[in-house]
């Protein structure tokens, strides 16, 4: 043992040798392919989880004979698809004739999605009775949301996972998404983020196929929804603009494509009857509001800093709802702070895009801009082509969209942390969309009762060719204090379980002049044999009074007077 101990010690003047380096096993990045997978995969269970949780089955897989009464908008929109997939196909494609004949109505009118009523069409005799497909709608934009948001971040160059997770969250999460409940077309923000994932990627050159893709997606963005059409077509106009303001001869070809593209979508507008429509107009009563993006309504974390959406117009402030959520927030707050440069140079960049952006704001906070409860500036009346635009808050959607997207690429490029900042800003804005996950699923699980007496009308319809309603909807005076126009959605929707025809309809828009009220003639006439007519309050006095034998054909039911031949 001495001699070991003398043989390990060292000489005068000798070091000792150095001990190598412990081994630290380090850690291997993800192959593209398992990270695009796991990506795509964490965001499609993401988006068709929430989906599952908030919306119930029922709403999901609707069937004639249902013990609730669809409400709002919603009763509209259910409508317009009942009666389109009961009817025939015509042309133009996306008629219902059997819905307020001889013309019958353009469900594009009506917000009845026609990219998934057309699908629908083409399945119905393997539906259910009564089936429409507004509430798979909803499943189907919950679904994508997430993943469109990760297509969108892959398109501007970021493919690792910690980033993609951090951004599905988020974009499953934006407030301005979320609490679009009740109109379900507007709830297909899915096709702007694919827009923005095209302009990241035809920046960097797609070429014509690339271009094919963005105009078949305008296309199709335009059969859910006009406005989510217009939007999209922007982003797709900053492609050719970026191009030409970085001095890139590729903008000559961009600017080619987007002209194929913009006539593509005016070509599907002319063929299936969008053109020549109006409205009511009022643009600017529905804008945004300057503080609508930091308003933290229904926040979890401020949202007991305010009591509802901010306004200034007097029209309440739904339609330009547009608080970017705590998480978002947050994220540009530390990427100003930490990489200024990297900020500016994005923007230099993109700058096509960042015009088009502003241009989408401008349109946004319209000719009235307002700030708070205080109107600052009133240009007076707009242009006409602006009237189209009524609820003219909706445009900043794709903005707080793209600085989600372009948030999360810059914050991921910050050393040492950048994907895990990404990931927290995800979580954070999750977390703080809360009370807006409940406010949706309380409204998808209401069960208002019918105001009609469902049950003996469905009976009535299982024997009516045809049910005229009285008053018809432009007959339907404002302030509806008689609660008429409800009455006559509800029953539209207890005719639209079978496709009886009917005779009236609400209508967003229309061709030419504004419908007008010609009910007298019609109450006047004698009734048709399989006709079905029923006589809601506002009407009773004038169909008791001018209706052939009214008095021998008409009986009480509820609220409605029913009247047939024969009864």
């Amino acid at each position: 043992m001495i001699v070991a101990a003398q043989q390990t010690r060292t000489c005068p003047g000798v070091r000792p040798a150095a001990k190598p380096p412990a081994v630290v096993p380090r850690i291997q990045p993800l192959s593209p392919r398992l990270a695009a997978a796991l990506s795509y995969g964490f965001a499609l269970l993401l988006g068709a989880g929430l989906a599952l949780a908030l919306f119930p089955a029922e709403m999901l897989v609707p069937r004639a004979g249902g013990a609730f009464a669809p409400q709002g908008d919603a009763a509209q929109h259910a409508i317009a698809q009942r009666y389109f997939l009961a009817d025939d196909w015509r042309w133009p494609l996306l008629t219902a004739a059997n819905l307020r004949p001889p013309e019958g109505v353009n469900i594009a009118f009506v917000d009845g999605i026609p990219l998934l009523a057309l699908l629908l069409k083409a399945a119905f005799p393997l539906l259910p009775e009564g089936f429409h497909g507004i509430g798979l709608w909803y499943a189907i934009a919950w679904t994508l949301q997430p993943v469109a948001a990760v297509w969108a971040l892959r398109g501007a160059g970021e493919t690792r996972l910690l980033p993609a997770i951090g951004v599905a969250l988020a974009a499953s999460a934006m407030p301005s998404f979320v609490n679009r409940y009740g109109h379900a077309a507007l709830t297909g923000h899915f096709c702007l983020l694919l827009a923005l994932g095209a302009y990241a990627r035809l920046v960097r050159g797609g070429g014509v196929a690339g271009w094919a893709g963005a105009a078949g997606l305008a296309v199709g963005t335009l059969l859910v929804h006009p406005y989510l059409a217009a939007m999209a077509l922007a982003l797709l106009a900053a492609v050719p603009t970026t191009l030409l303001l970085r001095g890139d001869r590729r903008w000559i070809g961009a600017a080619g494509g987007l002209v194929a593209t913009v006539a593509a979508v005016f070509g599907t507008m002319a063929m299936l009857g969008y053109l020549g429509a109006t409205g009511d107009g009022g643009y600017g009563d529905f804008a945004l509001n300057l503080l609508s993006p930091v308003w933290p309504y229904r926040s979890l974390v401020l949202g007991w800093l305010v009591e509802r959406e901010v306004d200034a117009t007097g029209h309440g402030g739904w339609e330009g709802y547009n608080w970017l959520g705590l998480g978002l927030l947050a994220g540009l707050v530390l990427l100003v702070a930490a990489a200024p440069r990297a900020v500016g140079s994005a923007l230099r960049r993109h700058a096509g895009l960042a015009l088009a952006l502003a241009g989408l704001t401008l349109l946004a906070l319209s000719f009235r801009v307002g700030a708070g409860g205080a109107v600052l500036v009133d240009l007076g009346d707009p242009p006409g082509f602006l009237e189209q635009f009524r609820a003219s808050g909706r445009f900043f959607w794709p903005v707080g969209l793209a600085l989600l997207v372009g948030a999360a690429a810059l914050l991921a490029r910050l050393p040492r942390f950048g994907p895990v900042a990404v990931l927290a800003l995800g979580l954070l804005q999750f977390a703080d969309a809360a009370p807006n996950r409940a406010a949706l699923a309380a409204w998808a699980g209401q069960r208002q009762p019918w105001t009609v007496e469902a049950t003996p009308l469905r009976a009535l319809l299982a024997e009516a060719r045809s049910v005229a309603i009285f008053p018809t909807w432009p007959c339907v005076p404002k302030p509806d204090t008689l609660g008429d126009h409800g009455r006559q959605l509800q029953v539209l929707n207890l005719a639209a379980e079978r496709g009886v025809t009917a005779n009236t309809m609400y209508v967003a828009r229309w061709r030419g002049e504004r419908p007008r009220c010609d009910d007298a003639a019609a109450i006047a006439a004698p009734l048709a044999p399989g006709e079905l007519r029923i006589v809601l309050p506002g009407a009773r006095d004038q169909a008791l009074a001018s209706m052939p034998g009214a008095a021998a054909l008409c009986a009480p039911l509820g609220e409605v007077l029913a009247c047939r031949l024969g009864r």
